[in-house]
């Protein structure tokens, strides 16, 4: 019996994810389509600062791959991508481990026809001292989950300490390293939840107990947005009570304490590093594939690698120029979304006997909420034929699409509209924070 056509994507972000759903529409029933994800369900990259500040409740919004994988016909394997065996074309998948550190399933390899990989960013500490031992990183959601029980834990010291003594000025001292979207939106979210504690059980406790320092080592916060937009967002973190200092290179991290280039250093609670990203390690040189400085993998005009047209490469570990352009496309939820989009059009031509797709890059702009505070950004692109700067309710209303728009993208659009009605339902009857 001839073998099925057998198409591995090797990671289930939003690009990933998309995809699979996108291959398993049209190719389910004709290719043996598999997903490789070390998790066992999705949470969206861009919402994990809500679920590290306890607005969001990542057991009610994430997606299980096993579930999905039913619905859209492709099969779900859970393991992590360690390695390509190009001439024999496997992917090799590392040993899963249980929680005590032995072995359930040995390594093994995933045969493959086309491989796409899409296994995103982590954090990038530009190797200072201290920054991986010392500071939380938001690169999943166990990271965030462990980074809000350290904050209420935090908040019930001070609270205690409060109630013992009124005059105490006892405060929660954070540290957010980076001046970029994921910085700037989570210590709007910190303050939102801590203005919600002193309902549920620590009466003592509110906002003005929090102290939140922004660390940005750029002359200004949200560089890639413009300037104006940068110093209203600038304005309204300091009206909420956040220190944003600027030009502040961190040097090293030593215990509690963030030591500047410049001289003097910050003492600290909590330390989050959201100060940029990069593809991981393992990457770099995997299969014998062309990568940058950065780890990312680098991709021709079709997101094909540059050394074997049988593997794809899509979102953040993807380097892609377009011609005439001075840089690559950044590592943002859209781009992943348009090229999951474009190989999904690629693989189906190409098993039917076509060419492959080139990719084209629209910049719709960027968006960053201040939770309930405000929002910010630029249009741009097609959406408005130039360029736009917006803020208030227009750009929370664009803000709060994208996420649906997401929803749509691994769903569909009946299922999506059904868990945007659900979601508002939650908002409703759910708590406002998770604290558990």
């Amino acid at each position: 019996m001839e073998k099925r056509i057998q198409i591995v994507v090797a990671g289930g972000g939003a690009g990933g994810l998309e995809l699979v759903r996108r291959l398993g529409a049209h190719l389910g029933g004709k290719c043996d389509i598999i997903l490789l994800e070390p998790q066992q369900t999705h949470v969206w990259k861009p919402l994990l600062h809500e679920v590290a500040a306890g607005s969001l409740d990542a057991n009610l919004d994430e997606t299980g791959y096993r579930e999905h994988a039913h619905r859209w016909r492709y099969r779900f394997f859970q393991g992590r991508l360690e390695g390509i065996d190009r001439e024999q074309r496997q992917v090799i998948v590392a040993p899963i481990l249980d929680e005590d550190g032995s072995e359930l399933v040995g390594r093994q390899g995933i045969r493959y026809d086309y491989l796409v990989i899409a296994i995103g960013s982590v954090t990038n500490s530009y190797g200072t001292p201290g920054a991986d031992r010392q500071c939380i990183f938001l690169d999943d959601r166990a990271a965030a989950d462990r980074f809000r029980l350290k904050l209420l834990n935090q908040c019930l010291r001070v609270s205690r300490q409060m109630s013992a003594d009124p005059e105490s000025d006892a405060r929660v001292r954070v540290a957010i390293v980076g001046g970029g979207a994921t910085g700037v939106e989570l210590a709007a979210e910190l303050y939102n939840a801590a203005a919600a504690l002193k309902y549920y059980g620590l009466e003592t406790f509110d906002e003005s107990r929090l102290e939140i320092t922004l660390l940005e080592a750029g002359k200004r916060i949200l560089p890639a947005l413009p300037d104006k937009l940068a110093a209203a967002a600038t304005e309204e973190l300091r009206a909420l009570g956040v220190r944003v200092l600027t030009g502040a290179r961190v040097a090293q991290v030593v215990g509690n304490t963030v030591v500047f280039a410049g001289g003097g250093s910050l003492a600290t609670d909590l330390r989050v590093w959201a100060a940029g990203v990069k593809a991981p390690d393992f990457l770099k040189d995997i299969g014998g594939l062309e990568t940058n400085a950065a780890s990312q993998l680098v991709v021709g005009p079709t997101l094909q690698s540059t050394r074997d047209p049988r593997i794809f490469v899509i979102g953040d570990c993807a380097a892609f120029t377009p011609a005439g352009a001075a840089r690559p496309v950044p590592p943002r939820a859209q781009a992943a979304h348009q090229m999951a989009s474009c190989v999904a059009r690629s693989l189906r031509r190409m098993i039917a006997g076509g060419d492959a797709v080139p990719f084209t890059y629209r910049d719709y702009g960027s968006l960053v909420s201040l939770s309930r505070y405000s929002t910010v950004g630029s249009l741009m692109g097609g959406l408005v034929g130039g360029k736009l700067a917006i803020e208030g309710r227009l750009a929370r209303l664009v803000y709060v699409s994208l996420y649906q728009m997401h929803l749509f993208a691994i769903h569909g659009w009946v299922r999506g509209l059904f868990l945007i009605a659900i979601g508002r339902v939650n908002h409703v009857i759910r708590p406002r924070l998770k604290l558990h």
